[in-house]
């Protein structure tokens, strides 16, 4: 359950990142980093997620499946 959660926490934090980007890419015009910070923190989340489920498996916290077992 806790696994769960956080895995839904990351992709909801990833989510707003990239909708940051974008609106900091439509309103700044270029002017700031502010695309390049929420974009390079989206990408971070996400390596991290990927990262923390191999950890899971690995530790047998997380149990893989195959299609339809």
């Amino acid at each position: 359950m806790l696994g769960t959660l956080i895995v839904i926490v990351f992709f909801i934090a990833i989510v707003y990142n990239l909708g940051a980007g974008l609106y900091y890419m439509m309103s700044d015009k270029g002017t700031t980093d502010r695309t390049l910070k929420a974009l390079t923190r989206r990408i971070a989340l996400s390596v991290l997620l990927i990262a923390l489920i191999m950890l899971g498996v690995w530790a047998g916290i997380i149990k893989p499946h195959g299609v339809g077992g």
